[in-house]
This record gives structure tokens, C-alpha cells and sequence, in this order.
């Protein structure tokens, strides 16, 4: 779509009072669901947590049964459709969702593997253990199945009738200015602060395939700005003791990770990616008011533009469906079998010790003490989320273990969720890439909260 079309189709909206409310209500709904925390209990939540924790706490014991049901229909499918080629999957969303490459297929099978071992408790030790399989399956797989349930089916109200384009219009300058993103990205941050990372990069994945975002602005987008939520901050204090260093811990964090926006999309291998897109339909967002419009009312007509071609009830019901499938199908038995290797990897070798050598001298250079009990912790993260924090909780001093906590949520690429979610996304970014920006995000990120550390908390 050209600038030029875009235009001639916002004109054809006026302020309505239909248009105006199909992109006021769907938009507030959404706010609610994802961008909105409110206190519950001893602890922070959004609409769409709660929902999923109501469905965790109804399914209960069964959910690990579950993952493993779901990950042996997702194997015994795919080689079904690969083998037999049923009509039904000859086109159209079962062939998205079954009919894959081989290296999904190997990867499908190695995760429900892993789930069966694991759940019945046969194999190898390396697999089955509780801080390996066990975490998978017991811990991270039941959140996954009933967080992304309702993710996927309440997303639409985020993305699809205006509210994008809304705050993308309001928020063009700086985001272009400081980020040289489209404002609409704001919303993807926000998403992960208040809600989750995953859910962060499920909308920059969609907003790339559907031609929003280009090849550089997906790959910035998802791995710098899907920040970790406020409720795992709040997690990983209490779990090392610092929660009374709340407000000093996530200033830190916040500080760092804008920092490591500005500077890491222009590096390589993000500022080596094209400014070219997945779709050509759709891919020239007008963001520029036009002559004697307001910024406001612009973005309000862009906001109600988007509302008046949204989908209906019946199309936003397959759509939720198809995401659901396409989740727990394809991207579980991923995360299944990627997380269970990188944990077997951090917890049954010495891999992570070994390339946490060089991190002693830096972390000395930057009087941090307990610096070789620390090293391991500050590279392991790549591996999953909650394994620094699980390694710092035995180091007495504060200060190190603050530092650990804020660079944990600073490196954003966690195999076991975030890095599995974007090699199976449609964004190019390649396994290496991810390996890389994870270091130069630890590089990046660690001298400066080293220093607001010592300010802080000294």
C-alpha cells in the first residue's frame, strides 16, 4: 500500500460515532487485558495473568499431563501430514501449522521425546532431572499453555482495531528520533513490561508478517524491547532477598535497557539487517499528519481507519484459534526441546563455567565482589531467564547479587522462551545472532549497572 493510498482511504473516515467506538472499545478492552497492572494480593497482574492463573488453578496437577498429550499430537500430526499429505493440510493454516521443514520436525520430535521421559520418569538423568526436564515440564510448560491460551485469544484486541496505529502516530518522533523504530512499537514494550516478553514478541512477530515492521525494525523490536514483566522483577527480588532495593533495582534496569536500545541496534548484526519487508501489501505506515491536521486528530483517524477494516467475530475466532494452534503445536515442543538442552547444558557441564572465565577480570575491574562466583551467573542467563538468579542466591553479598539480578533482566535472550520464540517466528534472525546480541547486551549492560549499583545501594 503507498502512502498515497493510505491517505486517500483515511479520508474516506470521518469522526463517527460508529467508527470512533469500534476502535474506542475493542482498543480499552485490550488495555485492560495486556497494558493495564492493578495489585493482587501481595503481588502485581494484568487482566489476561489473571485469567490464566484462574485456568492454571482449575486444571491444577493435570497441566503437566497436558503439555505432554499436546506435544505427542504436535509430533504424530506433523509426521502424518509429512508422510500421508492429507487434503486437509494441503493448504491454507493446518499446512502452516503441521506442514513444516525438517529440522521443525526433528526438533518436534526431540521435545515431545523429552516431555514422555520426563513425565514418566525413564532415561537419561540429564534429561529428566528437576532442574532440567523437571523445570520444562513442571514449571515453564503449564505457564506457557495457559498464559499463550488466552495471549492468543485476546491479542486481537491489541492489534486490530487501531489502538497500534493510535500510539504509533502519538509516539512517531521519538521512537524515530532516539530508537529510529516506528512508534507503534511502544506498544510491544509496554506489552512485555506489564504483561510478558513472550507476549511482546508474538506482536512484533504478527506486526512483522502482516508488513508493519521491516526486516531491521522486527529484529530491533524483539530482541530490545521485550523487557521481561514487572511481576518476574518482583519474583526475582524476593527470590534473592533484595525486594526492600525494588524501586533502585528496576531504575537500574530500566537505565541499562534504554541504553542498550540506543546502542545496539547500531551494531552489527542488527544494523546489518534490510530495511525490507515480509509483505510488500501494507508496509508504508502513514504516520505524518497532513497539512492543518492535528497530531491528535491524525492519529485518531489513523486509529479509526484501522478499526473500520478490522475483522469480524467469526475471522478474530479463527485467528485466535489459529494462534492457539500454531503455539501450542509448533512452538511448545520448540521450547521444550531448545530449553531442556540449554538447562542440561548450564546444569550437567561445566560450559557456561568455561566461557565465564573472561567475565572475572571485567567484574573485578568493576569492584564487584565475589567475582568468580558471579561470572557464571552473569552468561548462563542465556540459557534460561531464572538461572542467574538461581546461581547468585548463594553469594552473601548484596551488591552482587543486585547486579546479577539487573543484568538477568537486562539480556532479554533466554533460549527456553524468548530464543525459541523468535527462530520459529518469520523474523530472520539466526541462532548466532541471538548468541551475539545476548553478549553484547551483557557487555553493554553490565558496566552501567555496575556504577549505578555502587551509587545506589552503597
Amino acid at each position: 500500500m503507498t502512502d498515497t493510498d493510505a491517505a486517500g482511504r483515511m479520508q474516506d473516515i470521518t469522526y463517527s460515532r460508529r467508527h470512533f467506538f469500534k476502535f474506542l472499545l475493542p482498543s480499552l478492552f485490550g488495555v485492560l487485558m495486556f497494558l493495564l497492572p492493578f495489585p493482587v494480593g501481595d503481588s502485581i497482574n494484568i487482566g489476561m495473568g489473571v485469567l490464566a492463573d484462574a485456568l492454571g488453578a482449575l486444571l491444577g496437577d493435570a497441566l503437566p499431563a497436558i503439555a505432554v498429550a499436546v506435544l505427542v499430537a504436535s509430533v504424530c500430526v506433523t509426521g502424518f501430514v509429512k508422510l500421508v499429505r492429507p487434503r486437509w493440510a494441503a493448504q491454507g493454516p493446518l499446512r502452516d501449522i503441521f506442514d513444516v521443514a525438517p529440522v521443525w520436525v526433528a526438533l518436534r520430535f526431540l521435545g515431545a521425546a523429552f516431555g514422555v521421559m520426563t513425565f514418566f520418569q525413564f532415561g537419561f538423568v540429564a534429561v529428566i532431572a528437576p532442574s532440567t526436564g523437571g523445570v520444562m515440564l513442571n514449571d515453564l510448560a503449564p505457564v506457557l499453555l495457559t498464559f499463550f491460551f488466552f495471549a492468543a485469544l485476546l491479542l486481537p484486541f491489541l492489534v486490530e482495531f487501531g489502538l497500534m496505529e493510535f500510539i504509533g502516530s502519538l509516539a512517531r518522533k521519538p521512537f524515530r528520533a532516539v530508537f529510529n523504530l516506528p512508534g507503534r512499537s511502544a506498544i510491544d514494550a509496554t506489552a512485555s513490561w506489564m504483561g510478558s516478553a513472550t507476549v511482546g514478541v508474538l506482536i512484533t512477530s504478527q506486526q512483522y508478517e502482516r508488513g508493519f515492521y521491516s526486516q531491521r525494525e522486527a529484529s530491533v523490536i524483539a530482541t530490545n524491547f521485550s523487557i521481561i514483566s514487572i511481576a518476574f522483577a518482583l519474583l526475582i527480588t524476593n527470590f534473592l532477598g533484595i525486594n526492600h532495593l525494588f524501586v533502585q533495582f528496576y531504575f537500574t534496569v530500566v537505565v541499562a535497557g534504554l541504553t542498550a536500545a540506543v546502542i545496539i541496534p547500531r551494531l552489527p548484526p542488527l544494523s546489518r539487517k534490510p530495511d525490507s519487508y515480509y509483505e510488500p501489501v501494507g508496509c508504508q505506515l502513514v504516520e505524518e499528519p497532513g497539512e492543518a491536521m492535528s497530531l491528535l486528530r491524525h492519529s485518531v483517524l489513523l486509529a479509526m481507519r484501522r478499526a473500520k477494516y478490522a475483522p469480524g467475530p467469526k475471522a478474530l475466532g479463527c485467528n485466535g484459534l489459529y494462534n492457539v494452534g500454531d503455539i501450542y503445536f509448533g512452538l511448545l515442543p520448540l521450547v521444550f526441546a531448545i530449553g531442556t538442552v540449554s538447562l542440561m547444558l548450564a546444569e550437567f557441564t561445566p560450559v557456561f563455567t568455561w566461557l565465564s572465565y573472561p567475565m572475572v577480570p571485567l567484574l573485578e575491574l568493576l569492584r564487584i565482589p565475589e567475582a568468580e562466583a558471579a561470572a557464571p551467573a552473569t552468561l548462563v542467563g542465556f540459557a534460561e531467564m531464572f538461572l542467574p538468579a538461581v546461581l547468585a542466591a548463594s553469594i552473601e553479598s548484596e551488591l552482587t547479587r543486585f547486579v546479577i539480578a539487573c543484568l538477568s533482566l537486562t539480556q532479554l535472550i533466554y533460549m527456553s522462551e524468548i530464543g525459541a520464540l523468535l527462530l520459529k517466528s518469520r523474523i530472520p534472525l539466526a541462532l548466532w545472532e541471538l548468541a551475539v546480541i545476548f553478549l553484547l547486551r551483557t557487555l553493554i549492560t553490565l558496566p552501567i549497572i555496575a556504577v549505578l549499583a555502587h551509587v545506589l545501594i552503597s
